[in-house]
């Protein structure tokens, strides 16, 4: 049974920092392309990042350049480094891991997390 585990999650204040982690069994983790995506209240899920088996990584343009998504696959653990966090950034944020290449559909990733909170206060 596969199993992703978000956390780190919390209350920040606007320009702090958060790493999410994310903690996957039942699969073989390096061969799969891990995601997150988030889902602030009343808006679609959106794509936020996503790393492949061979560590290529990609962002979303609301993101890129403030987050770094990075994988161990020693400890089959998938981490999401957040930087100069806006109030906009607020969200429940969700692991995803596709075994495919990973797309900023969600419709199209075979599993998830439950996700954990972020809350950026101005």
């Amino acid at each position: 049974q596969v199993q992703l585990v978000e956390s780190g999650g919390g209350l920040v204040q606007a320009g702090g920092s958060l790493r999410l982690s994310c903690a996957a069994s039942g699969l073989t983790f390096s061969r799969y392309a891990m995601g997150w995506f988030r889902q602030a209240p009343g808006k679609e899920r959106e794509f936020t990042a996503a790393i492949n088996w061979s560590s290529a990584t990609y962002y979303g343009d609301r993101v890129k350049g403030r987050f770094t998504i990075s994988r161990d696959n020693a400890k089959n653990t998938v981490y999401l480094q957040m930087n100069s966090l806006k109030p906009e950034d607020t969200a429940v944020y969700f692991c995803a891991a596709d075994l495919r290449v990973g797309s900023v559909n969600p419709t199209t990733w075979d599993y998830w997390g439950q996700g954990t909170q972020v809350t950026v206060s101005s």
